[in-house]
């Protein structure tokens, strides 16, 4: 289980889009994330008449390493870290800060 997941708010920490809020699309590897809307790069493309492509450049989300994101508490409005708990059997998530189970957005 990762501290950060798909559908989990988050907000960027370091780099050009620091302070940034969005939500996590999906999750490369082990250790990185793609955030809706945040770090975004362009990226040049070759026509494909094929699957009639039209080339241009067009905006890719790339993925975002986990350490520069922070999980989004909305209870405090504030980010904060996240730690492991087994409850009723089963290992949840929980913010430290004020020890709440994590629920997707």
């Amino acid at each position: 289980m990762n501290k950060i997941q798909k559908g989990d708010k988050v907000v960027v920490l370091v780099g050009k889009d620091r302070g940034k809020h969005g939500i996590v699309e999906k999750s490369v590897g082990a250790d990185f994330v793609v955030v809706a809307g945040v770090g975004v790069a362009k990226k040049a493309v070759k026509p494909n008449p094929a699957i009639n492509l039209v080339g241009g450049i067009v905006d890719k989300l790339m993925p975002i390493h986990v350490s520069n994101v922070a999980l989004f508490n909305v209870g405090t409005g504030k980010v904060d870290r996240v730690g492991f708990k087994v409850v009723d059997g089963k290992k949840v998530r929980i913010f430290k800060s004020n020890g709440e189970v994590v629920k997707a957005q």
